[in-house]
């Protein structure tokens, strides 16, 4: 390591202002040993990103994540800069020529298509635009969605499946207490269906559920979750099984123990089921499922076989959530397979850094492991990035660079961006529209009214709204 470079301050940005982006830079902070400065980029002016809208503060879970990012941002060692896009407005090798290491917390923000006939049709859409849409994201903001059926489709075994159809069948009531966009809340009024099938095309053992998202699912329905008893009936090997999966299972074998009123509006969690085709005259009308049997492969794998027999569910709206891509500008070569799990010492950094021989670029969050787990999760997955960032760092792996102990970064970085995005959002822009949101939800009973399109949001953060 160059002489002075230790008594600087280890400079790292994230790109992504999200839980795992977050939740790397309290574990590099209580590091006694190195002194540290974190600079968290975001695409769009907001900062933080989740997956089901804030309720009130009767919800203890939804009440502790922005505090802890809020508590997080207030650092004297942290800086945000939202409404720049890496890949677009700064270059990779721009941040890495700048930053001793780059932390890419970007999530997965394209989805994988099914690749079947009719998935084009009007009425199949991916679950990555349905979130956003309801979300208040601006880039899907102005999206819709015929909601007029009786029925509708998510296929995928996930969390982001089971927050999908929580949505579609949550109380108008419910949602009206939220900080859901206005949009979503408006068009979710009139949703007409009764019924949201869940689908996996593994068995309820494989489902990647999280047992908390499956214990609250009744809590967003007006009657209740409908499982099959017999697809979740007790099979031999049981006692192999995860704690997770063990727990899971439990729970939904509750769920089969008390049926759904006939008509009333309900979650039905599906499994073993495929998707062949899409079909209708000019919009979605249907869906044919291929059965499948279960097959436990010498590695223990369990897949999905189809047993010839054919399933036809009548529906008007088929969302896809059966796996997620990172965005190609924005840190998809980093990406590991799917099953291609980062090995223990290796665990967080990026493929393009082991290519180049220069471990300056580390993942975090989906990006890294895929669209699994909770905050949580992300919270673990982004301490074990920094963990081996730092040990990068006291073995000489990761090379700092020598720039002595006058280096001012955060004037620097200041400068440098302002250039390259005239219109940057600090940290101070954010808490701008923090404050004019959830002072609009104030007066209407809810956590916040968020502003959708980016430039509402840009004229609160840069202080440049003209009164009417």
């Amino acid at each position: 390591m160059p002489q002075g470079a230790a008594a600087a301050p280890l400079t790292v940005a994230v790109v992504g202002s999200g839980p795992s982006g977050f939740y790397a830079r309290p574990r590099c902070w209580t590091s006694k040993k190195y002194r540290s400065g974190w600079t968290c980029t975001s695409g769009w002016p907001r900062r933080g990103a989740w997956c089901v809208p804030e309720s009130p503060p009767t919800i203890r879970r939804s009440r502790r994540c922005p505090a802890c990012t809020a508590a997080i941002a207030a650092h004297e060692n942290f800086r945000f800069f939202g409404n720049v896009d890496v890949g677009k407005d700064v270059t990779r090798e721009e941040l890495t020529a700048r930053y001793d290491a780059v932390l890419y917390a970007v999530g997965a923000q394209t989805d994988r298509r099914l690749g079947i006939p009719g998935e084009d049709l009007p009425g199949s859409v991916s679950a990555v635009d349905f979130v956003g849409w309801y979300n208040g994201h601006p880039d899907y903001a102005h999206l819709t969605f015929d909601l007029t059926g009786e029925r509708g489709v998510v296929i995928g075994a996930g969390n982001v499946a089971l927050d999908v159809a929580r949505i579609l069948c949550s109380p108008h009531e419910r949602l009206s207490r939220t900080d859901i966009a206005d949009h979503a809340l408006e068009a979710l009024r009139a949703c007409a269906l009764k019924e949201v099938l869940v689908v996996g095309r593994r068995g309820a053992a494989q489902a990647a559920f999280t047992t908390a998202e499956l214990r609250e699912l009744p809590e967003f329905t007006e009657s209740g979750v409908d499982v099959d008893p017999a697809e979740v009936a007790e099979q031999e090997g049981e006692e192999g099984l995860s704690r997770l999966v063990k727990r899971n299972l439990a729970v939904m074998r509750g769920y089969a123990q008390n049926p759904v009123p006939a008509g009333a509006r309900r979650v039905a969690l599906r499994f073993q089921r495929t998707p062949l085709e899409i079909r209708g005259d000019g919009r979605v009308e249907e869906i044919v499922f291929a059965r499948n049997a279960l097959k436990v492969g010498d590695d223990g794998w369990v897949s999905a076989v189809d047993t010839g027999e054919r399933e036809t569910v009548p529906t008007s709206l088929v969302l896809r959530a059966v796996g997620y891509k990172g965005p190609v500008d924005r840190g998809a070569a980093l990406r590991r397979p799917p099953r291609d799990h980062p090995e223990p010492e290796r665990a967080g950094r990026g493929r393009r850094a082991r290519v180049r021989r220069r471990l300056d670029e580390y993942v975090a969050g989906w990006i890294k492991r895929g669209p699994t787990g909770i905050i949580g999760t992300n919270k673990k997955c982004a301490g074990e990035t920094v963990a081996r960032l730092l040990a990068d760092v006291a073995d000489g792996t990761l090379r700092r660079h020598d720039r002595g102990v006058a280096f001012d970064p955060v004037g620097e970085i200041d400068t440098w961006l302002r250039g390259r995005q005239p219109h940057l959002v600090t940290e101070q822009g954010w808490r701008l529209i923090d404050a004019a949101e959830r002072s609009l939800g104030e007066s209407a009973g809810r956590p916040r009214v968020k502003h959708v399109l980016t430039d509402e949001l840009l004229d609160i953060a840069l202080e440049r709204r003209i009164a009417s």
